[in-house]
């Protein structure tokens, strides 16, 4: 496969910043030294401005990260999966340095609806997807609604059962109330920036981040637009029509699930492999829900061989 029109269209997009809010990420200054700066691009599609990321050459890989992180979360596994592959990644809806739709587009549809709108507007066909945590909600709903055909859809510690389980309603409605409050967002973002509450939340999942990605994700964490982003995702995030339709799924299912992950327990993948019973797991052991931050070069592996990429041509496609 040739150089793809993917990476063709994002060069063609400009990457200066966009207009500035006080709350919000800003480009000149908070993304002067982001990981992978020269691989960025800033595209306009579904009325929001996105800051995506490409590298590499050959057939498409997408990769969304989780809530409350950005690309930054892709910056070791990214070049190793673009040896093999062209890699797209945008920051999310609201987080990063991608723009904020309204409330109601941060639900799991919504989501998935404004990236299906970011791949016709790059004019790119994914052949593999690869999602962290809620990412993996967003690429499912995606494949289900047939915006994307992948041959394989990669979860990474696939965040795909409602949050606190019997509780997810009460939960559900608390964060609606939460982000109802103006002042909570800013509140969430005080306490989250300093370096050493970031660094505390990081070690809460299971995983020992770096000291760089630690400053990156304390970065984000001081705006108020990235911490409001998760806690209205959190508000809006109804998993039970995904579960419903998940039988349905075309494409191959693929779990890992670190073992030491204490996010998302790795007993919630054998409950989506009883809800989809041709779902493979695969563990990774001793690695926390950052996985790919802490060990990108074994996480790489597992992708590329899941996904068939390695390959002696980069260009030839993905096996089916």
């Amino acid at each position: 496969m040739t150089r793809p029109a993917t990476a063709m269209a994002l060069g063609s997009s400009d990457t200066r910043e966009g207009p500035r809010r006080h709350d919000a990420p800003d480009w000149a200054r908070d993304g002067r030294d982001w990981p992978n700066r020269q691989a960025s691009r800033f595209v306009t599609a579904g009325g929001l401005r996105w800051h995506v990321q490409v590298m590499g050459h050959g057939p498409v890989l997408l990769l969304l990260h989780g809530t409350a992180a950005a690309t930054h979360s892709w910056r070791d596994l990214m070049p190793l999966l673009a040896e093999h592959a062209t890699v797209v990644a945008p920051d999310l809806p609201g987080h990063g340095f991608t723009a904020t739709p309204a409330p109601h587009r941060l639900s799991v549809s919504g989501m998935a609806r404004a990236v299906a709108d970011l791949t016709k507007a790059l004019d790119i066909k994914p052949v593999a997807v690869v999602g962290h945590s809620a990412g993996a909600a967003i690429l499912l709903r995606m494949a289900l609604d047939g915006a994307i055909a992948p041959r394989v859809v990669i979860g990474l510690n696939a965040a795909l059962m409602p949050l606190g389980e019997a509780h997810a309603a009460f939960f559900t409605h608390t964060a609606r109330l939460l982000v109802g409050l103006p002042f909570v967002p800013r509140l969430f973002a005080w306490q989250a920036s300093r370096q050493s509450v970031a660094e505390r939340l990081l070690r809460d999942t299971g995983s020992t981040v770096d000291a760089r990605g630690v400053e990156l994700y304390a970065r984000l964490f001081r705006h108020a637009s990235h911490i409001g982003a998760a806690l209205r995702m959190m508000a809006n995030w109804d998993l039970q029509p995904l579960l419903r339709d998940l039988p349905g799924l075309a494409a191959p299912l693929v779990l890992l699930t670190g073992t030491n992950d204490r996010a998302i327990p790795p007993s919630q993948a054998r409950r989506v492999q009883y809800l989809l019973p041709s779902t493979r797991l695969v563990a990774l052991p001793g690695l926390g829900h950052l996985a790919h931050e802490e060990r990108p070069a074994v996480v790489a592996e597992v992708i590329l061989r899941e996904a068939a990429l390695q390959a002696d041509d980069p260009h030839r496609p993905i096996s089916p």
